[in-house]
């Protein structure tokens, strides 16, 4: 049992509480995740099982897809709805759709994020969302990341239903925050689903009471977005061993590396020869 599933996440569970489910499915201790999903989202959450645990670095980075729902008029001091209230707008005017739309054009592309302080990230070591319960003093600091696409799907009197996709490392309730910031208002995220990480999609994904060993998904086709290597069998031995592999190639590169049909790990070209990166 090697590989990895595309879970579907429940709210009101951590990711580590689903990767400890996964734990007790399979009876394996080696199960890992990539990309945290907050415990009121649910959504896509990769998990890898035993040496597919390896690879998980080849994930992490993928591009991502959410929709998410902007509630106007309160704002929290972890930027949802699990924090408590730190200010409200009383008798507001929802802003109208055209100015929703300006206002999510502002946010496509690159752009400078600060990370919610109720967050996994670690300052000097330490969790900040740990120190944000101790009311230590300190400061987050920003980010570039990419937003490719921020579009408005739904309105109501306190609402706006957004999907967005964007870079790993956004964070969506900055993003919820911010965007009320440019309509003067103050704004906090309701609610939050994952749909997409790389090709993990939310349609293909299974939840707890689906899953069994069926469900696994083979190492190789959840690396398909690194470009496919051919090893001359002559070579697979080297491969696995760290030696190096000639190659007509300049620059550097992460792939695939398959031989007569089987994966053997991702392999990097630098200074035209191949090595291994990760082996299975």
């Amino acid at each position: 049992m090697d590989g990895f599933i595309n879970l579907h996440k429940p709210a009101g569970m951590t990711s580590h509480d689903a990767v400890n489910r996964v734990r007790k499915i399979f009876s394996t201790r080696k199960v890992g995740h990539a990309g945290t999903l907050d415990p009121a989202a649910s959504g896509v959450l990769p998990v890898a099982i035993n040496r597919a645990t390896k690879f998980l670095e080849y994930l992490t980075a993928h591009d991502k897809t959410y929709r998410a729902e902007i509630l106007f008029g309160t704002a929290t001091d972890s930027g949802d709805l699990e924090g408590e209230i730190i200010s409200r707008a009383e008798n507001f005017s929802m802003p109208k759709l055209d100015e929703l739309n300006a206002v999510a054009k502002i946010f496509v592309g690159e752009i400078e994020q600060t990370p919610p302080k109720f967050s996994a990230i670690k300052i000097h070591g330490r969790k900040a969302c740990d120190m944000a319960r101790k009311n230590l003093s300190f400061e987050m600091p920003s980010r570039r990341v990419k937003i490719f696409r921020l579009e408005i799907l739904d309105v109501t009197d306190s609402t706006a239903t957004i999907e967005v996709d964007c870079s790993a490392g956004t964070y969506i309730r900055s993003l919820a925050v911010d965007f009320g910031a440019r309509l003067n208002l103050p704004a906090t995220l309701k609610n939050l689903i994952r749909l997409r990480v790389g090709d993990f999609a939310l349609k293909n994904s299974v939840t707890f009471d689906e899953l069994d060993a069926d469900k696994i998904l083979p190492i190789e086709t959840c690396l398909e977005h690194l470009p496919t290597f051919e090893l001359p069998e002559n070579r697979i031995r080297a491969f696995l061993n760290g030696l190096p592999t000639t190659v007509n190639f300049a620059g550097e590169k992460l792939l695939r590396v398959i031989s007569d049909g089987k994966f053997l790990g991702v392999g990097k070209i630098s200074g035209g020869e191949l090595r291994s990166a990760k082996i299975v």
